[in-house]
């Protein structure tokens, strides 16, 4: 027993009460696999790694049915789980970003006598990202017929289409039926008139039965969901097809490919670390992965579409409506901005990225994920 924890020493090093390990036990999320001499609970090195993943995930606010769930996945080994974990905990201090930004600026207004409405002060402090940032979405945010082409082709025979993170209802089909799904309620509200109708409901927890639609598609949204293992495989159930448009961080050079990561926001590479790679997406659902090229002139604005017109960065609106520049936050911003417009002065980006005059395309790690 010298390699095993007693449940003393365990509820010890993990800050909890003894009894709430004996409630783990009784409901069979944790089971400490040993017993004393003395009959008292022990626990092996992987009672303790089981246990670890209880207790973050409990921390983050998931309910223990759901713990249970996801703890007793087959197909997720110790790796897997570290990854999820990551990830989430990444979301968190995301959204813990974005309230304090929320917070520096109601403090610079009500240094010059603004002072925010009640209804705003309730809409920061509950808001989402994309709450913050939603808004903005209207003035650069569109569909783009070249990739639209691709999203549809690869729908198939399609009759019956699922949204799945929809926003604002950019390339849905409109020779489907499309219902969509979005949690946020800016993103809802700037969807057309006579847009396909729009449930409130996250990626994770489609509301719908198993094989409710022909094909599920979710695009350029991946990276605001709590889980996005979880939510494909949620497309995966409700749908026979799917069809993601992502993209690809886990190449370790993929930052060099686009010059502002590379040359004036590495923070960028923070923002993505510890997300599930594009194979453990693709391995989650069963899906083969296609190169997606950015046109040069690209009508939906998100953050890599202007590789050949580096002066859009310079302007505010393009930045609001990329999450991309409120999840790395102002300082980094405001350097980034100030860096870039010094060398297009200067012409020094005109020199280190000539060769991108003569491109009508550019791969940039955008993917399609087709399952």
């Amino acid at each position: 027993m010298d390699d095993h924890l007693t449940v003393g020493r365990v509820a010890e090093l993990a800050g909890v009460s003894v009894r709430t390990l004996h409630h783990y036990d009784e409901i069979g999320l944790v089971r400490p696999s040993a017993r004393t001499a003395a009959g008292y609970r022990a626990y092996s090195a992987s009672d303790v790694e089981r246990l670890r993943e209880v207790l973050v995930y409990r921390r983050l606010g998931i309910g223990l049915r759901e713990i249970a769930d996801v703890v007793n996945d087959p197909s997720m080994d110790a790796v897997a789980h570290l990854h999820r974990l990551h990830a989430l905990l990444l979301e968190q201090r995301d959204r813990a970003a974005a309230l304090v930004t929320a917070i520096d600026t109601e403090l610079k207004e009500r240094a010059m006598g603004i002072k925010a409405t009640p209804e705003a002060q309730l809409q920061v402090f509950g808001a989402q990202l994309y709450e913050a940032i939603g808004s903005a979405y209207p003035a650069t945010r569109r569909t783009d017929p070249r990739i639209a082409a691709t999203i549809w082709a690869a729908l198939g025979d399609a009759r019956t289409v699922l949204n799945v993170g929809a926003g604002s209802g950019s390339y849905e089909p409109t020779d489907r039926e499309v219902t969509a799904v979005e949690p946020s309620a800016v993103m809802r509200a700037q969807r057309p008139a006579g847009a396909a109708r729009c449930l409130d409901a996250s990626a994770e927890s489609l509301p719908f039965e198993d094989q409710s639609f022909d094909a599920a598609m979710a695009v350029s949204t991946l990276h605001h969901w709590h889980d996005p293992i979880a939510g494909l495989r949620e497309m995966r159930r409700v749908a026979r097809r799917v069809v993601v448009f992502t993209h690809d961080a886990s190449d370790p050079g993929w930052r060099h490919r686009f010059w502002l990561t590379r040359d004036y926001l590495p923070e960028v590479g923070g923002l993505v670390a510890g997300r599930p790679s594009v194979d453990q997406l693709t391995s989650a659902i069963g899906a083969r992965m296609e190169p997606v090229l950015i046109p040069w002139d690209c009508a939906d604005g998100f953050f890599e579409a202007y590789w050949r017109r580096p002066e859009a960065y310079l302007d505010e609106r393009v930045r609001r409506a990329v999450s991309v520049w409120t999840r790395v936050g102002p300082e980094a911003e405001q350097r980034a901005v100030d860096g870039l417009r010094a060398d297009l002065s200067s012409g020094r980006w005109a020199e280190r990225n000539s060769e991108l005059v003569a491109l009508e395309a550019a791969e940039l790690g955008l993917r399609l994920l087709v399952a």
